[in-house]
């Protein structure tokens, strides 16, 4: 929607209308990723280790000017969201169990699209950290979904907020807080959407590349760690970005839904039988750590 809002250069495939910007993009993603991944972990990890602290900074900076510009309006924003979530109109709706369970489900696949918790994906980039004390790399992990809930998703709302986005009934998605950048921030129009959504394209194409380690270590463990099964595999996820950019963003969002819920039911399930042994190591790293006990 930046280099083509209107969509008026378009381009039929198996009858269906696409804009060539989805066209190229998807093209050139899928290249970008192709030459990643078959370069393998190491690649994957020196691309990821510089792009995304340059986009967090940029992100979060963009944020805090339109918070730090509004300032004066935080008591406000924070009133409001408090209002919104105990309103009378919220409590009625809470009441209805048809709408609790929409806003159930939307609210946690959402929050399990921010931070993973509870899908048992994370665990599994920990796992490949070398350390002595497994319970400390658990609570170093444990801070990226601190940071991305409570830290970035807080940011982004009161910058939606006071921007005044959030009264905006026909927006969506992300389309919200690009209407909040693109009127929240002191530059020009194009120059904040350009921001947001180079932001989010690094965002993005970082998590295809993370997701792609993260099946292959789960395909490994499976069916062992032959390259030829491994190589069979990368192309045909190489294939499924191809295809993604021409699903509707409504089935792209219920088969991530799926299958985000096809992990968490036995990872959860892992979870709860494991509870004892992970509360016994924490308790037991704990105490090392007050006696200065713990292997560096």
């Amino acid at each position: 929607t930046f280099f083509d809002p209107e969509s008026k250069h378009t381009v039929s495939i198996l009858g269906m209308d696409y804009t060539w910007t989805t066209v190229i993009a998807g093209a050139v993603i899928t290249v970008l990723t192709a030459l990643i991944i078959i370069g393998g972990i190491k690649r994957i990890a020196t691309v990821s280790e510089v792009v995304v602290p340059v986009m967090i900074v940029a992100y979060a900076g963009c944020c805090l000017t339109i918070i730090f510009c509004h300032i004066t309006e935080i008591p406000e924003a924070i009133v409001s969201i408090i209002k919104g979530a105990f309103n009378t109109r919220a409590a009625v709706g809470g009441a209805a169990g048809t709408i609790m369970m929409n806003a159930m489900k939307s609210g946690i696949a959402r929050g399990i699209f921010s931070n993973e918790a509870g899908l048992g994906s994370a665990p599994i980039a920990a796992a490949a950290a070398k350390t002595n004390e497994p319970v400390r790399q658990g609570l170093v992990t444990m801070t990226g979904t601190f940071i991305d809930t409570i830290i970035v998703c807080t940011m982004t709302g009161l910058a939606i907020i006071m921007s005044g986005s959030h009264n905006t009934s026909e927006l969506k998605g992300v389309m919200i807080t690009m209407d909040a950048f693109s009127y929240g921030l002191p530059f020009s129009e194009r120059i904040s959407s350009f921001i947001l959504m180079a932001c989010l394209a690094v965002f993005a194409f970082t998590t295809i590349l993370g997701w792609n380690y993260y099946s292959e270590r789960c395909l490994s463990y499976l069916a062992g760690s032959g390259a030829r099964i491994t190589k069979a595999y990368r192309w045909i996820y190489i294939a499924a970005v191809f295809i993604g950019p021409y699903l509707t963003v409504e089935a792209v969002w219920n088969i991530a839904d799926i299958f985000n819920g096809l992990m968490a039911i036995p990872n959860v399930i892992a979870i709860i039988l494991l509870s004892g042994v992970i509360s016994s190591e924490t308790k037991d790293y704990l105490k090392r750590l007050k006696e200065g006990k713990v292997k560096e």
